[in-house]
C-alpha cells in the first residue's frame, strides 16, 4: 500500500509539473530573464505549491506519527553552514543554466527530449560526486 500512495503522490507531481508547464525548460528560463521575456507564471505555481504544503503540513502534524513510518523524519538542525550555502547555490546555478530542476526534469523524462537526459545524468553525477565530498569531508573531521 505505501508504494502504490508514493507512486500515486509522484504521478500527481508530474502531472502537476507537465500541465503547469514547468517541464519546458524554456519556461523556466524564461521566467530568470526578468529583463526579456520575463514568464511570471513560476511564480504562481510555486505560490500554489507553497500553499498546498502549509495545509499539508498542518493536517499531517496533528498526527502523532506517519501512517507508514514509525516516526517523522525532519530535519535535526537549522543550522545555515556553508554545505547549505554551496549546495543550494549548485542548485540554482543548474536550474538556471538548464531551465531543469531535479523535481521538474523526472516528469520531463517522457518526453525523450536529450537535453533532459543530459540534464539527468549530470544530476546523478553531481549527487554521487557530492556523496564522495561529504565522506572524504567526515573522515578528514573525524581524524582531525
Amino acid at each position: 500500500m505505501r508504494l502504490v500512495l508514493v507512486y500515486l503522490a509522484g504521478l500527481v507531481f508530474g502531472i502537476g509539473i507537465s500541465i503547469s508547464g514547468m517541464a519546458n525548460p524554456a519556461k523556466v528560463l524564461n521566467f530568470f530573464d526578468v529583463a526579456g521575456t520575463w514568464d511570471p507564471s513560476l511564480i504562481f505555481v510555486m505560490g500554489g505549491a507553497l500553499v498546498v504544503t502549509a495545509i499539508g503540513y498542518r493536517l499531517v502534524f496533528t498526527r502523532r506519527a506517519p501512517i507508514f513510518a514509525p516516526n517523522f523524519s525532519l530535519p535535526y538542525t537549522k543550522l545555515i553552514d556553508a554545505r547549505l550555502i554551496a549546495g543550494s547555490a549548485v542548485f540554482g546555478i543548474g536550474w538556471g543554466i538548464a531551465g531543469f530542476c531535479p523535481g521538474g526534469a523526472l516528469p520531463a523524462l517522457g518526453t525523450a527530449n536529450p537535453l533532459v537526459f543530459v540534464f539527468v545524468a549530470a544530476l546523478l553525477a553531481g549527487m554521487a560526486i557530492a556523496h564522495v565530498l561529504v565522506r572524504v569531508t567526515t573522515v578528514r573531521q573525524r581524524s582531525a
